[in-house]
């Protein structure tokens, strides 16, 4: 059912967040509240940090500062939910994913039509149980075509399982990159779409293996489970949330991606004040962060 799916998604939000992070790595939390939309309704709101440096190719490391951060923000009116990606220092680049959720196979086609105003678009099919996923995120334990629950007996997902199993419901998702550097766009936005394609099989994965661990939760008993497990990944990251201020200030209409049902996020290109760099040390132009030591020799 849909209550089972979201409850089995929070749970996994949070595990796979506090399982990922580690010290100055990882996903912060900074706010998680009831919020209400005069079209949607009641809903949550939810902004995150996600810290990923080390997980980037090689070719982004060399050009991207040693500290920085995705900001995540999500508006979540089940079964409806908007999602905003923007960057700590690169104003041009977002990832806006809305999702629709519906009780059949992804055998909607026009879910979208209304949403999407260009034609450019590929549709994927995620299947959790046979598509392959990057080696090192792989476990035996959570692979769906041998996995079997103990509460359920769901699972030993086989071929052609999106045809026979029951229950089932279907994620659909409707992602855009955008990422306005001439020279990098295709090569970054293409990396974006297998990155974020990568992270939903996972995601999706997990919450289906893990259904044992979440089927008996209540959607209250989820939520403290999520209070919980974000402080002790705040902890596990090394860093304390910061006061959270809530801006007025309204961008013009020109920089914004997002449809308008979706609220607006200002984006500034001001890194934030503890990457700064300090007033009285001149920073070097030739990489963006250096490390200048004085030579023991002299």
């Amino acid at each position: 059912s849909a209550l089972q799916y979201r409850i089995g998604q929070l749970y996994m939000i949070s595990k796979h967040s506090h399982e990922q992070s580690d010290r100055g790595e990882g996903v912060e939390v900074v706010q998680n509240e009831p919020y209400e939309d005069p079209n949607h309704g009641n809903g949550q709101l939810t902004e995150k940090r996600v810290y990923l440096n080390s997980k980037l190719p090689s070719w982004a490391r060399a050009v991207v500062p040693k500290i920085f951060y995705v900001t995540e923000k999500a508006w979540n009116y089940y079964p409806y939910t908007i999602t905003e990606y923007t960057c700590s220092f690169l104003p041009k680049f977002s990832i806006h994913i809305e999702t629709k959720y519906e009780d059949n196979k992804g055998s909607n086609d026009s879910i979208f039509d209304k949403e999407a105003k260009d034609l450019e678009r590929e549709v994927c099919f995620i299947d959790i149980a046979s598509d392959e996923i990057p080696e090192r995120y792989y476990k035996e334990s959570e692979d769906p075509k041998y996995f079997k629950s103990q509460k359920t007996g769901r699972g030993q997902l086989k071929e052609g399982w999106r045809e026979t199993h029951q229950p089932i419901m279907c994620s659909y998702k409707l992602v855009t990159v955008k990422f306005e550097v001439w020279g990098l766009q295709t090569r970054v936005e293409q990396f974006v779409h297998k990155v974020v394609r990568d992270i939903l099989l996972i995601g999706h994965r997990q919450a289906f293996a893990w259904v044992d661990e979440w089927y008996d939760m209540t959607m209250d008993e989820v939520r403290e489970f999520e209070r919980a497990t974000q402080e002790a990944t705040n902890k596990k990251i090394g860093i304390f949330p910061p006061a959270i201020s809530i801006s007025n200030i309204s961008m013009p209409s020109s920089t914004r991606s997002a449809p308008s049902s979706a609220p607006s996020t200002p984006l500034s290109t001001d890194a934030p004040e503890f990457l700064t760099v300090p007033k009285d040390r001149p920073r070097k132009k030739s990489a963006p962060e250096t490390l200048t030591l004085p030579d023991p020799t002299k």
